[in-house]
């Protein structure tokens, strides 16, 4: 059987692991934090993601770890609510976005994973580098707990993130999608009045969108798109002034319960927008996956979804091979088509991503705000129209674009 070596125990390296061990692979897991309690994750789950979750047998793992299924959403801009969905109508159970605490499922992913033969996790490993022979990665050198440390594997795996090392020092290049807003994320004590129904809300106005969800842990996350560069300006002035700023854009409801928690924000977090892909996402003896691959942009909330597709593809081409000890050049071709197979939905996903931003975010959208959303949408609303159609306009974020079907 060969050998793997993955780094990153986010969502589609520890998946990964876990299945490529569940199938007799050799797998050692590289984590850079001693815990999986990192200050910012998305825990947004789409029917696509729960789907592959499902297919490499991980939903009894994520039902255990604790989600909160959305029960509608609604639009406002203001004060002024502009539609309300209730999926109970139009949506199926399964076809419901839901949260989840990352951070516990994937402390139970590796629980698990521990059961099987060949794999181990390296926690607190820090990888510097690459090992390179014959113009081929045959392993990463890493900083541990004992000392340096050189990981040599017949295959290694990237799922390091946007901020990949592996990305770097394999030169990887990548095409960029220049994006105009950053986000800033935060959790606040969750309202009493949000608490049932569970509903996704949404701000939209000229400069200011927000996203409200209802967390797994009983608190409130908030997603607050802000002109890219200016957090500086909002650091300087204070958490409870940027709340206050928030808070004048919002709802009164939610606007008076921001006021009365200034005090009582967690986990404020900037996440500095990037959509881009690499122009390959394999070198010999290298495959990267999810964000270490493409960085998805947080419109939709498709990062983890799109991550998980990923792993399902790779297993697929992968596993074969390790289990029959395929040539180096045969591992090769098979990461080049895992790309091959995934680069369509992802390109068409960041393409999506792209044109919302530009309609809901952008300047050049202000027309299409004015006249859609703020006039004609609230009258749609009254026929049910939207929530007849939202599940056909939205079916890209909630399914994928392509099959996605584990077959090892």
């Amino acid at each position: 059987m060969g050998h793997v070596v993955i780094i990153g125990a986010g969502p589609a390296g520890a998946c990964l692991a876990h299945l490529l061990a569940s199938r007799g692979m050799r797998v050692t897991l590289l984590e850079r934090q001693r815990d999986f309690a990192r200050e910012f994750r998305g825990e947004v789950l789409m029917p696509s993601g729960v789907d592959a979750l499902g297919q490499m047998g991980l939903r009894p793992i994520l039902d255990a770890s604790g989600t909160v299924v959305a029960e509608g959403f609604e639009v406002y801009h203001g004060a002024r609510r502009l539609l309300a969905i209730r999926f109970g109508e139009w949506w199926p159970q399964a076809a419901r976005p839901r949260t989840f605490s990352q951070a516990a499922f994937l402390e139970a992913v590796v629980d698990d994973a521990a059961r099987f033969p060949g794999f181990h996790l390296e926690r607190g490993c820090t990888v510097r580098d690459v090992l390179v022979e014959g113009g081929r990665v045959v392993g990463v050198e890493a900083d541990t707990a004992s000392g340096s440390h050189a990981f040599r594997a017949d295959y290694v795996i990237g799922a390091d993130g946007r901020a990949s090392v592996l990305r770097k020092r394999a030169n990887l290049d990548e095409e960029r999608h220049p994006q105009a807003f950053d986000i800033v994320w935060c959790r606040v004590p969750l309202p009493e009045f949000m608490r049932s129904p569970v509903l996704l809300r949404g701000y939209v106005g000229t400069g200011h969108t927000a996203i409200l969800i209802p967390s797994h842990d009983g608190r409130l996350q908030i997603a607050w798109a802000i002109e890219k560069g200016t957090f500086g300006d909002l650091r300087r002035q204070g958490i409870e002034a940027w709340i206050d700023d928030m808070a004048a854009h919002v709802s009164p409801d939610v606007g008076a319960h921001l006021r009365a928690h200034r005090g009582d924000v967690t986990a404020p977090f900037l996440l500095d927008v990037v959509c881009d892909r690499l122009v390959r996402w394999c070198a010999p003896g290298l495959l990267l996956v999810g964000d270490a691959a493409h960085p998805m942009s947080p419109v939709g909330g498709q990062g983890v979804n799109i991550a998980l597709r990923d792993v399902v593809v790779a297993a697929n081409h992968l596993v074969p091979l390790l289990a029959s000890g395929a040539t180096p050049d045969a591992l090769d071709a098979a990461a080049a088509r895992i790309e091959s197979e995934r680069l369509p939905e992802v390109a068409t996903i960041q393409e999506i991503q792209d044109r919302a931003a530009a309609v809901v975010l952008g300047r050049q959208g202000r027309l299409f705000r004015e006249i859609v959303l703020f006039r004609l949408l609230p009258l749609l609303s009254r026929t049910g129209l939207p929530g007849r159609l939202a599940p056909r306009l939205g079916r890209p974020f909630l399914y994928g674009t392509t099959a996605v079907r584990l077959a090892v």
